[in-house]
C-alpha cells in the first residue's frame, strides 16, 4: 500500500494498492499540496489532476502524462520531466529551477508563467 501525504506529512491524500507509483493511474486525482518529493513517477498518468502547490522536488517524471493538469504553484525543482507531456497544463507560478526538460512537450507560452531559473529550455517541444 502506498500513501501520498500532504506537504506537512499529516494528512493522507490518497492510498493506492501496490508498492510503486511507476505508471500509476492518477488521472483526475485531487493531490493539491501533495508531498511527492523524490518519488519515481515514471510514466504516471496525471491528466487533468489537481496538483496545485504540490512538491515534486527531485521526482522522476520521465514520460509522465500531465496534460491539462493544474500545476499552479507546484515545486518541480530538480525534477526529471524528460519526455513528459505537459500540453494544456496550468503552470502559473510553478517552480522548474534545475528541472530536466529534454523532449518535454508544453503548450506555447506556458513556460512564460513558470519560474524556470537555471533550467535549460532549449530541448522543450512547444506547440
Amino acid at each position: 500500500m502506498i500513501e501520498i501525504f500532504d506537504r506537512r506529512g499529516f494528512t493522507v491524500l490518497l492510498s493506492l494498492p501496490g508498492d510503486s507509483l511507476r505508471e500509476a493511474a492518477l488521472a483526475g486525482a485531487d493531490l493539491n499540496n501533495a508531498n511527492l518529493v523524490d518519488l519515481d513517477l515514471h510514466r504516471a498518468d496525471f491528466r487533468r489532476a489537481r496538483l496545485r502547490d504540490a512538491d515534486f522536488r527531485l521526482a522522476r517524471l520521465q514520460h509522465a502524462r500531465l496534460n491539462d493538469a493544474d500545476l499552479c504553484g507546484a515545486d518541480l525543482s530538480g525534477a526529471d520531466l524528460s519526455g513528459a507531456d505537459l500540453r494544456g497544463a496550468k503552470l502559473l507560478g510553478a517552480r522548474l529551477s534545475g528541472a530536466r526538460l529534454q523532449g518535454t512537450r508544453v503548450s506555447t507560452g506556458a513556460l512564460g508563467m513558470a519560474l524556470a531559473e537555471d533550467t535549460d529550455l532549449s530541448a522543450v517541444i512547444t506547440g
